[in-house]
């Protein structure tokens, strides 16, 4: 992953500064942060669901696992 340096972000913002304007610029980079903020918000939802599910199918291949296993053992009785 490439690493931004100090010289690179002063680039960045000098530049934006001069597109966007100083009046505005406070007012990009609170919008930009609520931005940012959703995405993350986004992301740890997803992850979150992701988890369950996958904390589901492990506890329901368990039960199959147990119902495989007490209907051998019936069968075993039986037959």
């Amino acid at each position: 992953m490439p690493q931004i340096g100090w010289l690179e972000i002063l680039i960045i913002v000098s530049i934006a500064i001069i597109v966007v304007g100083p009046k505005d610029f406070p007012l990009m980079l609170k919008k930009m942060g609520s931005w940012i903020g959703s995405i993350k918000r986004y992301v740890s939802d997803v992850q979150t669901q992701v988890s369950e599910i996958t904390d589901n199918s492990i506890e329901d291949e368990k039960s199959i696992k147990k119902s495989s296993e007490k209907n051998e053992n019936i069968k075993d009785i039986n037959g």
